[in-house]
Parts: structure tokens; C-alpha cells; sequence
């Protein structure tokens, strides 16, 4: 997930258990607390390594939890996704482009999150969501050449998984005796 977390003596300690209850309450087995979805969410934030497990079957229930914090976060307040952006992500399940979807997605995250890292770099990072918009405003020139490398990044990241696929399938038409 993240980094893994630091122990007061500086060396790596293993990843932090959260176990999930029948009753559906989440406990810490670093903190021996129950905790809340809302600082699960705060793990997140503060790029902590965990992993959610059910208490009985130890099943890992990480991906779960977190599709959870993000339907609560989407239905509070602004939504990062539009009702048009979920439905072709649910078109992508069950399609043969739903590995190489979720991997793009994955990168052209990233690469946003970079950016976003360099800009705060660049700013001093104390900037507040208003002042972002502000600063977003003034320097529309840099934004254009930084968003520009972003949309290149990406057009380069959708070129790579064009490539891989053309290359899967052209091995699994050669597997099949069957040629271009």
C-alpha cells in the first residue's frame, strides 16, 4: 500500500492488522482500539500501510473498506466521479480491456498525483483549496505547460497498453496457429 510505517527506533515495522468484526466494527490491532471508517480514512491520508482482515476467516477485506470510504466520501460532498464516469467504469467489468483499464487508470493516477506533488513543491505547500483555485487562476501559462505533460504522460501511458495488447493478442493468435 504505502510505506511501511516507522517504529521509534527508525526500522520498518510489519504492516498494521485492522480487524473487521461479524458486528461490523473495525478493530486496531496496533492501537488495541476499535476505530472508524473516518480514520481508516485518516491511515490513508497519512499514507500508512495497513490491511483490513476479517476476524474470523482473516479473508482480507482492504479492497473493500476502501471502496467504502470512497462511496461515503463521494455521497458527502463533491464528487470526484460523475454518473457518466461510473458507468463506463462498469462497462469496463467483464470486458477484455478491464485488466489493462484498471492499470491505466492506476498510472494516470499517479502521474497526476506527481504532479500535484511537484505544484506543492513549487508553492511551499501550504496552499488551501482557495488559494489553489487562485493560484490555479494566476499561473495559467505554467498550468497549461504542466497539464500538457500531463495529457502527454497519459497519451504515452494508453499508447503502452495499446502496444502490450496488440502484442497479447498477437501471441494468442500465434498460440492458435492463426496469423495476421
Amino acid at each position: 500500500m504505502a510505506t511501511k510505517p516507522k517504529t521509534e527506533s527508525g526500522g520498518a515495522r510489519g504492516v498494521r492488522v485492522i480487524k473487521k468484526y461479524p458486528n461490523r466494527r473495525l478493530y486496531d490491532t496496533d492501537t488495541s482500539s476499535y476505530i472508524t471508517l473516518a480514520e481508516v480514512k485518516a491511515l490513508v491520508m497519512d499514507n500508512e500501510s495497513f490491511v483490513v482482515r476479517d476476524a474470523k476467516s482473516n479473508e482480507d477485506l482492504t479492497r473493500s473498506i476502501l471502496l467504502q470510504i470512497i462511496l461515503e466520501e463521494e455521497t458527502a460532498g463533491a464528487p470526484i466521479f460523475t454518473e457518466q464516469v461510473l458507468a463506463n467504469i462498469i462497462r469496463f467489468y467483464g470486458h477484455s480491456m478491464q485488466g489493462f483499464m484498471g492499470a491505466y487508470l492506476e498510472k494516470n493516477i499517479q502521474i497526476f498525483m506527481d504532479l500535484q506533488h511537484k505544484m506543492t513543491e513549487q508553492t511551499g505547500g501550504g496552499l488551501n483549496p482557495e488559494a489553489w483555485q487562485q493560484f490555479m487562476n494566476i499561473q495559467s501559462p505554467m498550468m497549461q505547460g504542466m497539464m500538457g505533460t500531463y495529457l502527454e504522460q497519459s497519451r504515452n501511458a494508453f499508447t503502452q497498453m495499446q502496444e502490450q495488447m496488440q502484442k497479447n493478442s498477437e501471441q494468442m493468435l500465434a498460440a492458435l496457429g492463426l496469423k495476421r
